[in-house]
């Protein structure tokens, strides 16, 4: 795994000095910053007690030196050698305890820390620094287990869910969880692939995440915290705090377990063969065709999906019995924008982003003579993305519609072409017509009747031309005949008569609409 995980050693948690000059003890002390004001938020990663004038060569970076500087008294060059030592050797911050060698903040030390932008802060009332030593470091101590417990914890909980078989969903819900923000999983190309956490914070994130996007390769700051995601040396993601409210240290250490569990997750193969950003689609495409999200909620995640959606037309199509793999590649060989994604049934559901001046319906009719053997069910464009819901309803109604294999279909199916059959499948479920259904062919619904059902729907189908269905079924007319009079006798019915057969046929319509 690409994903290295530092020694916990050197993530220590630590306090900012600002945190430090907090404390009850320090506050005792009448604490006063007179230089490097800005730099506050510093980390403190050890307190150091040192009078020596080289000071600078015991310290290793991130001290906060203490000192009453007795060895420094009257000798100004002393002084800010002093300051310029602690700034090479990357102190914290030095305090000076004012009183019989300073009893007012020396200006030489806290002109050169200015101008090193080290903090320099002076106690004006006596303080003994051992309490201060023994506090932050009982502090460091403490926070350093802390975070310690919190990794493995994670570590834990992440091995148990990939163990068990637990999607991705669950795996990043449990980061969100340890996080306390959103937390988002993106590809190479900054797309959205998985969030988690809470939704109004997760929206918020993704509204803005163009902007966050174009920022991603910078350092991290404000709690945005990144880990690469990767596998046998090559890298195919990323997983982003958004927000972590904690020490940075301990998010980075967060951002990488979760990394780690990731990856793995990724390399055993979860629970599902889909990719990530096949189930990234159909998340987005299969809660859209719900209706359950309103559309308005949806649309940044189609946004940070990669789907343009700024003053485009939306073409939503559902393809019977096509390969979500093949669909996706005929889409990028024709260069039209869009997500494609895997419903129930053998529908595969895909939404067309198309620029306002394209030709809607001839890039759709493009886009299905490129593919063999399937069913292309359009809905009307839609400009308004309020709209793509009730769109992509519509091309799923016609797929389903067609789905018993009517004849002689168009290569782009639309609402107008399924006609009569369309109406019935959205009445499926209404009780009238289920025992319509049954009361009109009762008498071919019993299991005797499987083979007489098949011609009477071919019959039916082609227009009740004999000639065809006795084709089609391989039996000669004068056997047709005798099935078609063992139909009419059973059913109690006339199928030379427009009415009758009418009413039978759509009773048929029906039943395979409640079967399918």
């Amino acid at each position: 795994m690409s994903t290295t995980l530092e020694p916990l050693e050197s993530l220590e948690p630590t306090l900012s000095v600002r945190q430090v000059l907090m404390l009850e003890r320090v506050l005792a002390g009448e604490p006063e910053v007179v230089a490097g004001a800005g730099q506050l938020d510093r980390a403190v990663r050890w307190v150091h007690v040192a009078e020596a004038a080289d000071v600078g060569v015991m310290l290793s970076g991130g001290e906060m030196v203490l000192t009453t500087g007795v060895l420094l008294a009257g000798d100004d060059d002393k002084q800010a050698e002093y300051i310029r030592s602690l700034h090479r050797a990357e102190a914290a911050a030095v305090v000076l305890g004012l009183g019989r060698a300073f009893p007012a903040p020396p200006d030489v030390m806290r002109r050169a820390a200015e101008r090193c932008g080290l903090p320099m802060v002076v106690l004006h009332r006596p303080f003994p620094f051992a309490e201060l030593t023994e506090e932050v470091q009982a502090r460091l101590v403490r926070r350093k287990f802390a975070a310690v417990s919190m990794s493995e914890a994670v570590r834990t909980a992440l091995t148990g869910l990939i163990t068990a078989g637990a999607p991705l969903q669950r795996m990043l819900d449990e980061i969100a969880h340890h996080s306390g923000c959103p937390v988002v999983v993106t590809n190479l190309a900054h797309r959205v692939l998985a969030t988690a956490g809470e939704r109004s914070a997760v929206d918020d994130v993704l509204r803005d995440w163009e902007r966050i996007a174009r920022q991603a390769g910078g350092s991290e700051g404000d709690g945005w915290i990144r880990a690469e995601l990767g596998g046998r040396g090559e890298r195919w993601g990323q997983i982003m705090l958004c927000g972590y409210r904690g020490d940075t240290a301990t998010g980075r250490l967060l951002a990488d377990r979760a990394a780690e569990a990731l990856v793995l997750h990724r390399m055993l193969g979860g629970t599902s063969a889909h990719t990530w950003e096949e189930q990234s689609a159909q998340s987005l495409l299969t809660d859209l065709v719900s209706g359950v999200v309103p559309a308005r909620q949806l649309l940044p995640r189609a946004r940070a999906a990669g789907l343009p959606v700024n003053r485009r037309t939306f073409v939503p199509l559902v393809v019977r019995d096509g390969d979500p793999a093949e669909l996706d590649r005929v889409l990028r060989l024709l260069g039209l924008p869009g997500i494609v994604a895997e419903l129930a049934d053998g529908a595969t559901a895909v939404l067309l982003s198309l620029a306002r001046d394209q030709d809607a319906t001839v890039l759709t009719a493009n886009f299905a003579a490129r593919l063999s053997g399937t069913v292309v069910a359009a809905a009307d464009p839609r400009t308004a993305w309020d709209d793509v819901p009730a769109g992509m309803r519509e091309a799923r109604h016609v797929a389903d519609a067609v789905a018993s294999g009517a004849l002689d279909l168009p290569a782009v199916v639309r609402l107008k072409d399924v006609h009569l059959r369309g109406l019935v499948r959205l009445l499926r479920d209404d009780p009238h017509v289920q025992s319509f259904a049954e009361r009109e062919l009762d008498g071919l619904l019993c299991g005797t009747g499987d083979d007489l059902l098949a011609v009477l729907r071919t019959y039916l189908a082609t227009g009740r031309n004999k000639s065809r269905t006795a084709q089609l079924h391989h039996v000669s007319r004068p056997a047709l005949y005798r099935r078609l009079e063992a139909i009419q006798g059973r059913l109690g019915v006339d199928l030379d008569d427009f009415e009758q057969a009418a009413s039978v046929h759509i009773a048929l319509l029906a039943h395979d609409a409640q079967q399918s």
